[in-house]
Formats: C-alpha cells, structure tokens, sequence
C-alpha cells in the first residue's frame, strides 16, 4: 500500500474525544503520513483520542514507534491514546512488545469511550448530537 492510500477520518467526537477510524498499512512509508493526518483530523480541544484500527492491514516497528509518539504527546497534554478492534496480529504484536501496558486495546470504539467516561454503558459510540 501506497503512503498516499494510508485513510484516517474523523468517525465522531464526544466532547474532548475523538475516534479515528485508520485504514491501510501504518509502516516506514506511511509514518510522516499518519502523523500529519493524525494532526489534521483533531481539532484543539480535542484530549483524548480512539484509534479504530480494524482496517489496518500492517503494522511494522516505525508504525508502533508513531503510535508511541502519539501516545508520548497526548499524554504530555493531559490526554489519552487508546485503540479500538485492532487486528489479531497487530494485538499480538502490541502484547509483545509491552506496548500495550502503555496503550489500551479495546474491542470497540464504543468500550474505549465508555472506559474513559466519554459515554455511558449502552450508549452508541456515534457523533455528538446537538
């Protein structure tokens, strides 16, 4: 997969959080990508934010390492990364690395905003609603 198929669209925000949905390989070609289209998708204000990552197909040592960045300047800001749905191999890969003690996996967008507090139980993990 090219950098330039690399997809990251804002999915729905809930007050000060943001779902992401990543679709494509996040690797030594897509890194700067993501970074930037990360930055482009959050609006400020925005502190925490859900990575829905079930569309990702690849993930190599430079993807993990921009995750960690991510995560490193959320936190920095008050905030928080979490990832929802990852993929089999990507959960794995997460596991081994230990990467997971500092980025929580969730089986859904809907769990990673109900464990921060964004939504209740229950409640849809779609847009804010006037």
């Amino acid at each position: 997969m090219h950098a330039s198929q690399l997809s990251i669209a804002l999915a729905a925000e809930h007050g000060k959080a943001a779902v992401l949905t990543v679709a494509g390989d996040l690797d030594l070609h897509t890194s700067d990508l993501f970074d930037e289209r990360i930055a482009a998708a959050v609006r400020p204000g925005i502190t925490d934010v859900v990575l829905e990552m079930s569309q990702v197909s690849f993930c190599d040592s430079t993807g993990l390492s921009a995750l960690i960045i991510l995560f490193r300047r959320l936190n920095a800001e008050g905030g928080h990364l979490a990832l929802a749905a990852p993929p089999d191999r990507l959960f794995r890969l997460l596991q081994m690395t230990g990467i997971h003690q500092l980025i929580p996996s969730h089986p859904s967008s809907e769990a990673a905003l109900q464990a921060r507090g964004h939504i209740a139980p229950g409640e849809a993990g779609g847009p804010d609603r006037p």
